[in-house]
């Protein structure tokens, strides 16, 4: 799914009208509906809602809301900021077919009454005052309404985007703002509707009619979103076999460290992986085969710690290990020690199958990312944003302050697919475009969750060796989705990583249902 600016969205509304003749009424009409419509699914129980609109479109589009839940039998009050006689066009238009008496807000004093009388006994606050529009700090009776209605404790759904925030902010918002529960916007998401942190709940985008050849974006950057990934979840033909699913192999563990290469494993089987082998030192071979009876194991030769020596690669065993094996996941649980780093470099420079480098496989290429290259096949590398600066030579507030161009770049420099960890996970491929992930939560902020990513990417890309962006993508979406299952479930402080092997299933069943919604959900 597209995400455009906010001056790139006025141009698809303008060229949906003036190109492909879909009326600006309809729309308005469409956005308010569709704002109404997950206003009554998701709060059945609010009799009374007020809708607080501003003089401009996005209060066009709270008229609409209001009339649509007049007519589902709501008790609706509108409170209008500013002259009636300022409105124009489609706003002006939609003023008059309200069905209920607006109460016309002029100066504080007014907001001041309606605050402890509408607002204050609102079951649902529905904020229609600015929208994208916004430039600079808010002011005046704009202002001092999204204070008043910030300290009420009712729900407050958004219309397009909260009053005050900045639509085209990459970073989180930090100025005056209305505080929401949820937000509806329409046709494709902006900047900060993902990173903004806006909301206390979803992200709503609603199609309102712009056709898709109207959507056109210079960002280059879309969400990944369950109506993408969902055509890898379909149903698998009745004669499935679980060669059609490909084997993975997990190449990693050491002492005190195995449980690592143990969830990888767990997580490409989680993820659909028709066959796993895990090949660890030989001394923790026993706590991986433990770890789930469904993984196979190998044996590998190990230094004197207890990590994976470089005498594995000798002679035609490990050959032998890695014949017939769809993808490699590289790294899980493999310790700096340096002959293992020396064994994880040496590896990815013989093995012309696809890829995935993650923790400590990633470390041994620091101050040696040269050798850190697709070479014609696919590899795909999901550093946390430490690993991403040690592979760079940067510091890891540079890495965080632009994540999105770090992970271009290193794509593209590399040949690779670069999976950026961290709050809204970036996937970037070679050609600069990227994709920002909207599941997860701050619950996975625990070890072990990488390596079960590591895991997803591993048993995707087996299952879809020529869809491998695709396979990124579902990957990272499910992880993130398991953790927010894992989160409803035993809440975020309590989460641990296998938490979100146990609920991959449930993640794959939320994301088919969503993918089959109208209104697709960002998180």
């Amino acid at each position: 799914m597209k995400i455009t600016s906010t001056q790139e969205m006025r141009t698809i509304d303008k060229v949906s009208i003036e190109r492909f003749g879909v009326h600006s009424l309809a729309l308005m009409e469409n956005a308010g509906t569709a704002v109404a419509a997950f206003a009554k699914d998701e709060w059945p129980r609010a009799e009374r809602i007020t809708v607080v609109c501003g003089k401009g479109n996005n209060g066009g589009d709270g008229f609409v809301v209001a009339r649509r839940l007049h007519q589902a039998g709501r008790v609706v009050e509108v409170l209008l900021l500013g002259d009636p006689a300022e409105l124009k066009g489609d706003a002006a238009n939609m003023f008059g077919r309200l069905p209920v008496r607006p109460v016309v807000i002029r100066n504080e004093r007014d907001l001041e009454n309606e605050l402890s009388r509408s607002i204050g006994n609102a079951a649902l606050i529905v904020d229609a005052m600015l929208g994208t529009g916004t430039k600079g700090p808010v002011t005046g009776l704009i202002a001092a309404a999204i204070e008043g209605i910030n300290k009420t404790s009712a729900p407050v759904l958004a219309i397009d985007i909260p009053s005050g925030a900045n639509a085209d902010s990459y970073v989180p918002e930090t100025g005056l703002f209305c505080h929401c529960d949820a937000i509806v916007t329409f046709t494709a998401p902006r900047p900060a509707h993902l990173f903004g942190q806006l909301t206390r709940g979803p992200v709503i985008v609603a199609p309102i009619g712009s056709p898709d050849a109207a959507v056109v974006s210079a960002l280059n950057l879309e969400a990944i979103s369950a109506a993408e990934v969902g055509p890898l979840l379909a149903p698998r033909a009745l004669d499935s076999n679980k060669g059609r699913f490909g084997h993975v192999l997990v190449v990693g563990g050491s002492i005190g460290k195995a449980g690592a290469a143990a969830m990888a494993g767990m997580g490409a089987l989680r993820a659909g992986a028709g066959l796993v082998t895990v090949a660890v030192p030989r001394s923790v071979l026993s706590t991986v085969a433990a770890f789930a009876p469904e993984l196979m194991t190998e044996p590998l030769a190990e230094t004197h710690q207890g990590s994976i020596s470089l005498d594995v690669l000798d002679g035609d065993k490990f050959q032998h290990i890695a014949a017939g094996k769809t993808v490699v996941a590289l790294g899980p649980g493999l310790s700096r020690h340096p002959e293992s780093a020396q064994f994880a470099r040496a590896l990815l420079k013989r093995s012309e199958t696809p890829i995935v480098v993650d923790a400590d496989g990633l470390n041994a290429f620091e101050n040696k990312a040269s050798e850190l290259t697709g070479s014609g096949r696919t590899l795909v590398i999901t550093p946390h944003p430490g690993e991403m600066a040690r592979l760079t030579g940067r510091l890891v507030t540079d890495i965080q302050a632009d994540r999105i161009g770090v992970a271009r770049a290193f794509a593209a420099e590399h040949d690779c697919i670069v999976v950026l960890k961290g709050f809204r996970t970036v996937v970037a491929l070679p050609s600069g475009a990227a994709f920002v992930n909207p599941t997860g939560n701050a619950g996975m902020a625990t070890g072990g969750t990488g390596d079960i990513l590591t895991g997803l990417v591993a048993g995707f890309l087996a299952q879809f060796p020529h869809q491998p962006a695709d396979a990124v993508c579902a990957a990272v979406f499910l992880h993130g989705m398991a953790g927010d299952c894992a989160r409803d479930s035993v809440g975020e402080q309590a989460m641990v990583a296998s938490d979100l092997l146990r609920f991959t299933a449930d993640a794959i069943r939320r994301t088919r249902q969503w993918s089959s919604e109208k209104l697709l959900r960002l998180n």
